[in-house]
């Protein structure tokens, strides 16, 4: 068999790929610049080599904050462009005003002109061609499923809509109860035969076979026989629940039995003394500067109270936390008098409910800053997952498997969840923040809290609270 996979990136290849031609363009842009202009604020060489990595360091950080690494974003040259514009002038302004690490304000005034334009042109050119080839369908990651009819479906749009560079061609039926009957309807996507399997692969240049099926008896002797002689011909055999974690960064547990430990064993983060340790002190820091900010901005939360929601200043209500132990959250009031006079409801994105002063304060996370009380407190972490209701936990846990599972670590200010997913309006809303709750105490690290305190930042500056 003549293996004939088509090119494609990985969703980590891409990321890294932007990461370091973002850098790299900046750095060949300054230099040309240096020469045909005489541009000498940023020069590179060995004895200032520090500015340039100071200068690829800001790039990737506030890059992050600002979404150019979002393969959404970077996808599309409309928001790209947004992305670029506030990447490249928060650079320029952060790295001007630190002159430890880089170089002294220039006499000549231009030289910031000369840098700032050299960065966003740069940055502009690169992600066009990005958008124009390495996103476009050439490099596409082709896929086929194997599972079951009535699965395809679902599958494929949760695979298809996190990623835009993964397609699924086709799938092969594995329910042994429909193999062979007439079609009645038609297919989501191409129903391939499983004699025809491996010529399928070849023809459409398949990267990788996913398989789905949670049934044996639907993995036949003939199918389970091309699929080996499939991987000893090179091709990428890959079971779905790992597919699908690498590419939505969530646990599907709707795909996996109640032997949950089997599928995602705890990170050993969370027994780790030494990163508990420091975690908790970072905790405690933020902590006493949260609530500095929020000193800071009380008389305009105050003056706002007073004209937006005309009633108490906080409030408290009973929330779940580690091991499922009760405790009281401290918020601001957003909500008008009495908004749960005929029952405890979840909180929708346009909830009448909530004043006209209440929403500013929902959608820049002000509301929450009372909260680093309940931190200081050791009731709540910065990062874990949200809080719920007792109610709430209750009403979910008899319908969703897995869903305590939260609470064997303490529930956050912020979380993966919060910054991937905006609302909780239904039990299917929850389920998916449940799955990205269970991913973040499966890969819980030091590297996965500062991507969520950068996404967080974003969803502050976004204007995108709760």
């Amino acid at each position: 068999m003549v293996v004939n996979k088509k090119i494609h990136f990985e969703i980590s290849e891409r990321k890294i790929l932007l990461r370091i031609f973002d850098v790299m363009t900046v750095l060949v842009s300054l230099y040309f610049v240096g020469i045909i202009f005489k541009f000498n604020y940023f020069n590179i060489s060995a004895t200032n080599y520090y500015w340039t990595i100071v200068l690829g360091i800001y790039l990737n950080i506030i890059g992050t904050v600002f979404e150019m690494y979002n393969l959404q974003v970077a996808s599309n040259q409309y928001q790209v462009i947004k992305s670029i514009i506030l990447t490249a002038s928060t650079t320029v302004l952060i790295y001007l005003l630190t002159p430890i690490y880089t170089p002294f304000l220039p006499a000549n005034r231009i030289q910031i002109l000369f840098f700032y334009v050299a960065i966003l042109l740069s940055l502009f050119l690169w992600r066009l061609l990005y958008v124009k080839f390495l996103a476009s369908s050439r490099f596409e990651k082709i896929v086929i499923l194997i599972c079951d009819k009535d699965q395809a479906k679902e599958l494929v749009l949760g695979l298809e809509n996190v990623d835009p560079h993964y397609k699924v061609m086709g799938y092969v039926n594995s329910d042994s109860n429909q193999v062979g009957k007439s079609k009645k309807e038609e297919d989501f996507v191409k129903n391939i035969d499983i004699d025809k399997l491996e010529d399928f692969v070849v023809k459409h240049s398949v990267s990788e076979v996913v398989i789905a099926s949670q049934k044996t008896d639907g993995i036949t002797v003939n199918l389970y026989n091309q699929l080996i002689h499939l991987l000893e011909n090179g091709y990428v055999i890959r079971e779905y629940t790992q597919v699908y974690e690498t590419i939505t960064n969530r646990i599907p547990v709707q795909y996996v039995a109640r032997d949950f430990y089997r599928y995602f064993p705890f990170s050993r983060s969370n027994q780790n003394q030494l990163y508990l340790m420091i975690v908790r002190i970072l905790e405690i820091v933020i902590s006493i500067i949260g609530l500095a900010i929020g000193i800071a901005l009380f008389p305009m939360i105050f003056i706002g109270n007073l004209i937006g929601n005309r009633g108490t200043f906080f409030y408290t209500q009973e929330r779940i936390g580690k091991n499922g132990i009760p405790f009281r959250i401290l918020k601001l009031r957003t909500m008008v008098k009495n908004a749960e006079s005929n029952g405890a409801v979840f909180t929708t994105s346009n909830d009448s409910r909530i004043t006209t002063f209440g929403k500013f304060l929902r959608k820049t996370r002000i509301d929450e800053i009372p909260q680093f009380f309940n931190i200081l407190n050791g009731e709540m972490g910065v990062i874990g997952p949200r809080p719920e209701r007792p109610v709430f936990v209750r009403e979910i846990a008899e319908v969703m498997p897995f869903y305590e599972t939260r609470h064997v670590i303490k529930p956050g200010l912020t979380g993966w969840a919060q910054v991937n997913y905006s609302y909780g309006e239904t039990i299917d809303d929850s389920l998916i923040k449940l799955q990205y709750d269970l991913y973040y105490i499966k890969h819980r690290s030091i590297f996965l809290d500062i991507n969520i305190v950068l996404k967080t930042f974003s969803t502050v500056l976004f204007y995108r609270g709760q």
